[in-house]
């Protein structure tokens, strides 16, 4: 009941696995509910109620200011993933420049410099579209050393085999690197999807009206803190936990023996 088989492969029963599931569950919510019981705190959730408007649209703009920065970031990172292992040296170094300036500083510094500087320099005036270009480019670093090290994990031995057996260099990508590489950087990518959606919150340094900002203005109106951040974290799980659970899916789909 409490233990999983050693086998591999060989998962409990679904009713085990949900009667654990909700056995952690409940000793989750006795945890929050023992800690705010502690407090003896005075909720005031009628003042909050007021500005429910406000935070539907601001989870409204930070999902879809999500969505354009996994997109965009997703391609950036296939493009200096395969920069990074270009014959051309100066696209190589270049792409090697860039991924280790963005993970080397801070989010918030490129924030400030994107909109401070480069975006005033390229006569960009909307800040939405700098907050996503600066997002884009700062998880685009990661997901390149990601997608790299996931491409460059397939041994020499099966490319060789490729060859011999007449595949052409597309298709040796379509049938041997990409479902392989595919399969070894699923976490790490489900991880870095999950970074990017909790990292728009520091758009609101430039003024972006996404959930936390919005937030941050409500508390500022109320003084009714507990109130304005709890909503906050729970719309931030709706949005992360769905990636989480479809790339676990993906794992076990693509999970075969080696």
């Amino acid at each position: 009941m409490f233990f999983a088989p050693n086998q591999p492969g060989h998962s409990p029963a679904w009713p085990v696995r949900v009667f654990n599931f909700l056995l952690a569950f409940l000793l989750v919510v006795l945890l929050f509910y023992f800690s705010f019981q502690q407090l003896n705190y005075h909720w005031g959730w009628a003042s909050i109620y007021d500005y429910r408007q406000k935070f539907v649209q601001g989870w409204l703009n930070t999902v879809w200011i999500s969505v354009a920065a996994l997109g965009l970031s997703t391609g950036i990172g296939l493009f200096f993933a395969a920069a990074q292992r270009s014959r051309v040296l100066p696209l190589r170094y270049f792409s090697k420049i860039y991924v280790e300036v963005v993970r080397g500083t801070p989010l918030l510094v490129q924030i400030l410099i994107f909109f401070y500087v480069i975006a005033p320099a390229f006569q960009i005036a909307n800040r939405y579209q700098v907050g996503i270009a600066t997002l884009s480019f700062f998880s685009g670093a990661y997901i390149s050393e990601i997608m790299r090290a996931g491409i460059e994990s397939v041994g020499q031995s099966q490319l060789e085999s490729a060859k011999a057996i007449g595949l052409t260099t597309l298709q040796t990508h379509r049938y041997v690197i990409f479902p392989q590489a595919l399969r070894q950087t699923l976490p790490p990518l489900a991880g870095q999807f999950v970074s990017l959606i909790k990292d728009s919150s520091l758009l609101s340094v430039i003024g972006i009206s996404e959930f936390t900002l919005n937030a941050r203005e409500v508390n500022s109106n109320t003084y009714s803190t507990l109130e304005c951040y709890l909503p906050l974290a729970i719309g931030y799980l709706v949005l992360t936990l769905p990636i989480s659970l479809w790339t676990r899916s993906l794992e076990r789909k693509h999970k075969y023996e080696t």
